[in-house]
C-alpha cells in the first residue's frame, strides 16, 4: 500500500482525487488549511467505504509549518504519490491587482510546491518509485484576463514540473502536470453561468471533478510509468 497525500484535498477537485487513489488501494493523506472538518469527513467516508485514509492540516504557504508537518508525516514512511492540488483565486485586471493579491497566490501555488515536494523528494527517490502530479489550469495554458497572477503561479508550476521530471526520470519518479479547464467546484461558482459555460466550452458543460480525478489517478498508476515531463489538459476542448 502506497502513501499518498494530496493537497487541497478537502476540496471538490481534492476529494476527487483522494477517493479515486483510495480505490486503487493507497493509503491516502486528505490535507486541508482552513477546512479540516471537510477533510475529517471525507477520511470517515473513505474508511467507512473500506480505504485507508488520515487527515493533515497545514498551510502550504507557511514554509515552517509545512516543514514540521511533512516531518511528523514522514516518521511514518515515505510519500511515494504527491498531488499538487492546493490553490487559490484573487483575481483584479493587472493595473489594479495589490501585492497582496499577487503574492498570496503565488506563495500557495508555487511557493506551496516548494514547500510540500522539495521535503518529500529524497525519502521517495531512496524508494526508486515515485509519482508527483502538479494541478495547473487553462489559464496557465492560453492566459485568462484578470489571472495574471494565477496564470503566473500556475505556469510556472508547469515549467517546474518538467525540469523536475528531467532530475528525478532515473529514479522511478514521474513528474506531470494536469491543467483542467471549468471544472464543477465552489471555484467557477458565481463565476461561469450556463451561459457563459456553453460559449467557451465546446462541450457546452463544465467538467466533472470525477474526470480530472481519473486523468491523476492514472498518472499515479504503474501503467502511467514512461509519461513524464508532461502537462496534460482536460478541458472540453477549448484549446
Amino acid at each position: 500500500m502506497k502513501r499518498a497525500l494530496v493537497t487541497g484535498g478537502s476540496g471538490s477537485i481534492g476529494s476527487a482525487i483522494c477517493r479515486a487513489l483510495a480505490a486503487q488501494g493507497h493509503h491516502v493523506i486528505v490535507h486541508a488549511n482552513s477546512n479540516l472538518p471537510r477533510a475529517d469527513a471525507l477520511v470517515a467516508e473513505l474508511l467507512a467505504a473500506g480505504g485507508s485514509a488520515e487527515a493533515l492540516r497545514f498551510d502550504v504557504a507557511d514554509a515552517e509549518a509545512s516543514a514540521s508537518a511533512i516531518a511528523r508525516l514522514l516518521d511514518g514512511g515515505p510519500v511515494q504519490i504527491l498531488v499538487n492540488n492546493a490553490g487559490i483565486h484573487a483575481d483584479a485586471v493587472f493595473a489594479g491587482m495589490s501585492r497582496p493579491q499577487w503574492q498570496n497566490v503565488l506563495d500557495v501555488s508555487l511557493g506551496g510546491f516548494y514547500n510540500v515536494t522539495q521535503p518529500l523528494l529524497l525519502p521517495m527517490i531512496r524508494t526508486r518509485w515515485g509519482r508527483i502530479i502538479n494541478l495547473s489550469s487553462v489559464a496557465a495554458v492560453a492566459g485568462n484576463r484578470g489571472q495574471v497572477n494565477y496564470s503566473a503561479a500556475k505556469g510556472a508550476l508547469q515549467a517546474a514540473g518538467k525540469s523536475l521530471a528531467l532530475e528525478v526520470a532515473s529514479r522511478g519518479i514521474t513528474v506531470n502536470t494536469v491543467a483542467p479547464g471549468v471544472i464543477e467546484s465552489e471555484m467557477i461558482e458565481g463565476v461561469f453561468d450556463q451561459e457563459a459555460i456553453a460559449r467557451i466550452v465546446p462541450m457546452k458543460r463544465a467538467g466533472k471533478p470525477e474526470e480530472v480525478a481519473a486523468l491523476v489517478a492514472f498518472l499515479a498508476s504503474e501503467a502511467a510509468a514512461y509519461i513524464s515531463g508532461q502537462t496534460i489538459s482536460i478541458n472540453g476542448g477549448m484549446i
